[in-house]
């Protein structure tokens, strides 16, 4: 729980509704840093937390500057660190971002216009096998191969709409998912791919492990088995503690496990939750506290 005078981190701001619930429950001194790739809702949240003058530091980037973000603070130490990989459903839900399928679109899937790899660039540019590997792994898609030959027959592909129908194509019509578009596990593998988002966790974990005061929390909201298998191994795998000594590399390994597990297992969405917020059906969250 928040309190009087501790110092947070949220790396995922999105619009905002984690960093305001932090903010008033460390009310009056607590302090929050916290970062996004999206620039137009960083710019919005300025101007909605401008209240917490004072208290709220929000900068442009990714997670994995936690460290530099709390040097430029002189934060030695975070109370607790939040992190929600999910993505906004209004970043979703705006075609020109090129997330969906169910919006025509041009490819882009970027979360930083700063970042020069787009997924039209992947769709069109990657070697077929490059192509399939991604979509395999990133994926899990077991059609994988064969929608990478689709997609390079089809080539160019410009539109998220286009690129949905050939995946579709690519895969028999009789093993199409029950609950999900048969694109699903394509378009969140190229997005995966286009942001760098497992590589960008498995660099921001040591670092926030390094950070985190002696009875802080790290919680983190994963979307995806694979950043849920990532997070639960840093979490509950070998006796490893993967300090980061900032500015140094992460030594191969320490004595001792630094974390003790607030969750048992990963919490997940409730029916009544679900319901008001199907995307929250795959939430998983998982939560450490630091141990002395």
């Amino acid at each position: 729980m928040p309190r009087d005078g501790g110092r947070y981190f949220d790396g995922t701001l999105g619009y905002g509704g984690h960093a305001r619930a932090i903010l008033e429950a460390s009310a009056p001194s607590g302090e929050l840093a916290g970062t996004d790739l999206d620039k137009n809702a960083l710019s919005r949240l300025n101007t909605e937390l401008a209240g917490f003058a004072g208290r709220a530091h929000l900068f442009p980037g990714n997670f994995t500057e936690i460290d530099r973000i709390c040097s430029t603070l002189g934060w030695e130490k975070l109370d607790g660190i939040l992190l929600d990989l999910g993505m906004s459903s209004m970043a979703l839900d705006d075609p020109d971002r090129g997330f969906s399928f169910l919006r025509e679109g041009l490819l882009d899937m970027r979360f930083s216009s700063d970042n020069e790899l787009s997924a039209e660039m992947v769709v069109n540019t990657y070697e077929e096998s490059r192509l399939a590997s991604i979509i395999k792994e990133y994926g899990e898609e077991r059609f994988a191969r064969r929608i990478a030959s689709f997609i390079v027959k089809a080539r160019p592909i410009k539109k998220t709409t286009a690129l949905a129908d050939v995946v579709s194509s690519a895969i028999p019509r009789k093993c199409w998912p029950k609950k999900i578009h048969p694109a699903t596990r394509t378009f969140q593998a190229l997005r995966m791919e286009v942001n760098q988002e497992l590589e960008s966790l498995n660099s921001f974990l040591p670092k926030a492990s390094s950070l985190l005061a002696p009875g802080g929390i790290m919680a983190i909201i994963s979307f995806h088995s694979l950043e849920d298998r990532a997070v639960k191994k840093f979490f509950t795998g070998p006796e490893n503690s993967f300090i980061y000594p900032r500015g140094l590399p992460a030594p191969a390994s320490t004595t001792g496990h630094p974390f003790e597990r607030v969750t048992r297992k990963s919490i997940t969405a409730t029916e009544e939750e679900i319901e008001n917020n199907p995307r929250s059906r795959s939430a998983r969250l998982r939560a450490v506290r630091r141990l002395p």
